[in-house]
C-alpha cells in the first residue's frame, strides 16, 4: 500500500485547509485510515481515523474543528481542518492499516500562523 497526500500549506489562525490521501498499490480493501501529526520536537500524535464502515475518531484537540470522510471506491481520506489554530502546525501523516500492518505517506506540512 503505498499512500501519496496533498493539501498541506500555510494559512492564518482561523482559517481552513483540507488534506487528501490516495491509496495505491495491490490490495483489497483498507479498513484504517487517518490522519496522525508531528510537531517539532513531540511524538508523532492522532489526529482522526475512519473506519472502512465510516466509524470515526477523533483526537480531543480537533473535535468539533476537524473532519475526516473516505471514498472508499477511490480509497481515498480527506481531512477538513476548520477553525485551525497555531498549535495545529505540524507535518500531517496519512495512515493505513491494511492486513495488520501499518502503512504512512510522506507527509505534508500544515503551519497556522497567529
Amino acid at each position: 500500500v503505498q499512500l501519496q497526500a496533498s493539501g498541506g500549506g500555510l494559512v492564518q489562525a482561523g482559517g481552513s485547509l483540507r488534506l487528501s490521501c490516495a491509496a495505491s498499490g495491490r490490495f483489497f480493501s483498507i479498513n484504517d485510515m487517518g490522519w496522525y501529526h508531528q510537531a517539532p520536537g513531540k511524538q508523532r500524535e492522532l489526529v482522526a481515523t475512519i473506519t472502512i464502515g465510516g466509524r470515526t475518531n477523533y483526537a480531543d484537540l480537533v473535535k468539533g474543528r476537524f473532519t475526516i470522510s473516505r471514498d472508499n471506491a477511490k480509497s481515498t481520506v480527506s481531512l477538513t481542518m476548520n477553525s485551525l489554530k497555531p498549535e495545529d502546525t505540524a507535518v500531517y501523516y496519512c495512515y493505513a492499516r491494511y492486513r495488520g500492518m501499518d502503512y504512512w505517506g510522506r507527509g505534508t506540512q500544515v503551519t497556522v500562523s497567529s
